[in-house]
């Protein structure tokens, strides 16, 4: 039975049960889907810092999820996918993982292109040159032309649906500009809200969520780098889950 694991780098625990509601109904019966919270960080990643820290808490829950699988006899990963539309510590894990890693927002960049050049609507203004950035890294800066950010963070739209839709419904119209063929609505926290914007836009609108899921699990995330798992690094002052995988070890 395939096995993927899904970790939300936010450590809202919110945000982790919205990612299983959009997700569980859409998994295949033989798929096995484990979910985990990053145990550090900010509640909700919304800019430079937050971004950088939880990178280190993907690689760290990654860990401690291989060190307790290892225990409880359970199958080894076929795919991880991380569960923030902003994808830290993409870069770091799929260095490390002998599965395929990807995130939401590569994966939903990998899914627009099918259609041609994309936008982005998504909620933090902080959001528009990470994910500039991100794009540019992944091979996909010059399909990414807009990204529309709203005021309210992806948090404030989770807590707030009639707020999200109605933010996000004006930003799809300024998103839609000639040349664009797809609108990607990204956020862990926006999961479910491409579907109800639909009616009201006329480009296609993908769901950052479940575009994650599908690429994993279609196999058009990137192969893995390395056949076992393990760090490049000789850490010092980690986790002992993270120093098992270390390169001196």
């Amino acid at each position: 039975m395939p096995h993927h694991l899904l970790i939300n780098p936010n450590t809202s625990t919110a945000t982790t049960a919205r990612l299983e509601q959009a997700l569980r109904p859409q998994l295949p019966q033989d798929v096995q889907l484990t979910v985990r919270t990053a145990a550090f960080g900010a509640r909700y990643i919304a800019c430079e810092a937050s971004h950088a820290v939880a990178g280190a808490a993907v690689l760290q829950t990654w860990a401690e999820h291989l060190a307790q699988a290892r225990g409880d006899a359970a199958m080894p990963l076929d795919g991880v996918l991380i569960g923030c539309f902003g994808d830290p510590g993409l870069f770091a894990l799929r260095e490390s993982s002998a599965c395929a890693v990807t995130g939401l927002a590569e994966a939903s960049f990998i899914e627009a292109a099918r259609l041609g050049p994309f936008a982005v609507v998504t909620g933090g203004e902080r959001w528009k040159p990470m994910l500039q950035r991100l794009a540019l890294a992944l091979g996909f800066g010059e399909a990414l032309r807009h990204v529309e950010t709203v005021a309210p963070t992806g948090a404030q739209m989770q807590a707030d649906p009639a707020l999200a839709l109605r933010h996000l419904r004006e930003a799809c119209r300024a998103a839609a500009r000639p040349g664009v063929r797809s609108l990607i609505v990204g956020g862990a926290g926006l999961a479910g809200y491409a579907q109800a914007l639909q009616d009201g836009v006329d480009l296609p609108l993908i769901d950052s969520v479940q575009a994650g899921l599908k690429v994993l699990l279609e196999g058009r995330a990137p192969a893995p780098q390395r056949s076992a798992d393990g760090f490049v690094a000789d850490w010092s002052a980690v986790t002992p889950q993270m120093a098992r995988l270390s390169a001196a070890t």
